[in-house]
């Protein structure tokens, strides 16, 4: 079937990047403790931009971030934020840089805790994804009671830069919801 026939969510379709990522990664379950990371890296990056923005930045976090090895992350010194602040290929904002070696820290305590990260984060949608029906022309949610639990909980556990819209997002993005258009090819992929 030509691309042009195929029915994909309208917030991707503004360029090629975005497409590939909502086709191949957008809504893909997770259980990968560093893609967990990753995505937390990015999502709290994105407070206050575009999705497309940080995905076109993607490549200068993976570099800038130790290909987002949290392990390496939590131990970056006080001289290497200096150093990322100059980065143009992250956004280079010193709060959310901070908030991105503190959460590294916060994430090996919760895997400590728990095992895994992804045992964690689970937990909170009871181990399976959420399966929602959205409808094309209706807004899209930005929390739900899952996100703001979820949000609730990293923040009393140290985390920055993870309310529950971001924390949404992280979910929509890493597969605990399914939040593709029922008419969206992916939808049914996904639900499966």
């Amino acid at each position: 079937m030509p691309s042009s026939e195929i029915i994909r969510c309208p917030w991707c379709l503004g360029f090629p990047e975005y497409i590939h990522y909502h086709d191949t990664e957008w809504g893909v379950p997770v259980y990968d403790d560093r893609v967990q990371f990753e995505f937390l890296v990015l999502e709290s990056a994105q407070a206050g931009l575009s999705w497309a923005t940080i995905l076109k930045k993607r490549e200068g976090y993976r570099r800038a971030f130790a290909d987002f090895d949290y392990r390496i992350v939590a131990d970056f010194p006080d001289s290497y934020v200096e150093e990322l602040l100059q980065d143009s290929g992250i956004i280079r904002n010193r709060l959310k840089i901070l908030a991105t070696i503190n959460n590294a820290r916060r994430f090996l305590e919760v895997q400590s805790e728990f095992g895994t990260f992804s045992k964690y984060i689970w937990s909170f949608v009871g181990g399976k994804p959420i399966q929602n029906s959205l409808k094309r022309g209706v807004p899209y949610p930005v929390t739900s009671p899952e996100s703001d639990a979820l949000a609730k909980d990293l923040k009393k556990r140290g985390f920055k830069f993870l309310g529950s819209t971001t924390i949404y997002a992280h979910m929509q993005a890493t597969g605990l919801i399914n939040d593709h258009l029922t008419d969206c090819f992916r939808h049914q992929e996904l639900s499966l």
